[in-house]
């Protein structure tokens, strides 16, 4: 049966002039092939996403038409298994159409950044679980918050589960949602390994046993429609839990060897999509013959604007260069057995970081050089301007966990 849905049942208003792209069974055996297949039908529908940002930004989601059509093409099915349909793709090609997407806008490339890794976190529940997850095809969607938002009281059948959790993005078209509890019994916190923090895991539902809080009114990434999840007094069963920081996948295969490791740079992925669209659009803009208020020459023709302009392609130059280099490593510690490391957790987040951060340097820049029409609405670049800074207040790439990289630099022992 094909993993692909055919283009003729996808909405006519979101690609109407696009014709059906082969299955990906044909690309089954080449992940490559597969990427490649992808990239294409994404840079198909570029046009008719940048043309509903502004409803993107007011309905404060991305549309379900939109989702349809990136679920049919494979976008939200990057990482999950052949055994279950997905398409497995090798990490940098999967963090590539991740940046692709980001690229062509900033809401929809965040929702599927969002989509796939929760694909990762969904492998380290049991094998039956899992199974149940994704009975209905790899399509399913599945969202939810790392953060330790909720408790969790042992009691007979279960733990019975109470939590509200920010920052959901995609929640709104999930199948099923995730959140990580602090556990409980007899109204006593339980410890975790180290005999000093508290006993953190993790659980998945069915998105119809939450209640979703209509709290997404914000400065950036609109589009993403991440509001609030509340889960209210319900019995969770023991086989529905997972152990995000030592549980092990119940997939076979190099994808699934640990979450934390990989998440920083699937935000790297991000924002290096995000800042290549910044850059283009400034080009463009450049294009069109633009003369600044005072300037004696057209924006293109000024030695000031190019040297800028230079000087800004090469800071993102540099963090996309980081981006495929650190992404590289980790395949390879994965494809050898070796990326379950604490060490490598504080090399990533850095490198996350630290591309999060030049990018956020270069959007801005881009901004800068834009001049006065940048800051209406209509322009791209102030929409790129809020969600990227926006993006780099998650708490995966914020600037405060540099300290693990230097403390890790200090005392290798420490991790």
């Amino acid at each position: 049966m094909s993993n692909r849905t055919s283009h003729r049942t996808r909405t006519a208003g979101v690609r109407p002039n696009i014709e059906p792209a082969q299955d990906t069974e044909s690309f089954a055996a080449c992940p490559a092939g597969a990427a490649k297949r992808l990239l294409i039908d994404v840079r198909e529908l570029s046009t008719a996403i940048t043309a509903r940002a502004c409803e993107m930004e007011a309905e404060r989601r991305v549309p379900w038409d939109i989702v349809e059509v990136l679920k049919a093409i494979g976008a939200f099915r990057l990482f999950v298994p052949h055994s279950h349909g997905g398409l497995e793709l090798d990490l940098p090609s999967g963090l590539s159409i991740i940046t692709a997407l980001a690229r062509i806008e900033g809401s929809v490339g965040w929702t599927a950044m969002i989509g796939n890794g929760a694909h990762l976190f969904a492998a380290l529940l049991p094998r039956q679980t899992y199974d149940q997850v994704y009975r209905r095809g790899p399509d399913t969607m599945v969202a939810g918050v790392s953060q330790p938002a909720g408790t969790a009281e042992a009691v007979e059948g279960g733990w019975r589960v109470t939590g509200r959790w920010p920052f959901a993005s995609g929640c709104l078209h999930a199948d099923w949602l995730g959140g990580v509890c602090v556990m409980s019994e007899a109204g006593k916190r339980l410890v975790g390994p180290d005999g000093k923090a508290p006993l953190l895991r993790g659980f998945f539902m069915p998105a119809s046993d939450w209640k979703i809080a209509d709290t997404w009114h914000v400065a950036g990434l609109k589009g993403t429609g991440s509001h609030h999840i509340l889960f209210d007094d319900k019995v969770v069963p023991p086989a529905n839990f997972f152990d995000l920081a030592s549980g092990a996948a119940c997939l076979a295969g190099p994808l699934y060897g640990s979450v934390l490791e990989v998440l920083p740079l699937f935000h790297g992925a991000f924002a290096v999509g995000l800042a290549r669209g910044a850059l283009d659009e400034l080009v463009e803009h450049a294009g069109t013959g633009r003369q600044q208020l005072h300037a004696p020459l057209q924006m293109r023709d000024s030695e000031t604007f190019q040297y800028e302009l230079g000087r800004v392609a090469a800071d993102l130059r540099a963090a996309e260069a980081f981006q495929r280099v650190q992404a590289a490593s980790l395949w390879r510690r994965a494809l050898t057995g070796t990326i379950k490391d604490p060490a490598l957790i504080a090399e990533t987040t850095q490198a996350g970081i630290w591309i999060s951060a030049t990018c956020t340097r270069v959007i801005d820049a881009c901004f800068a050089l834009a001049g006065g029409s940048a800051v209406y609405d209509t322009s791209p670049l102030q929409r790129r301007l809020r969600d990227m800074h926006t993006a780099a207040q998650h708490a995966t790439v914020h600037q405060r966990h540099y300290v693990g990289a230097g403390r890790l630099l200090l005392d290798p022992a420490s991790h």
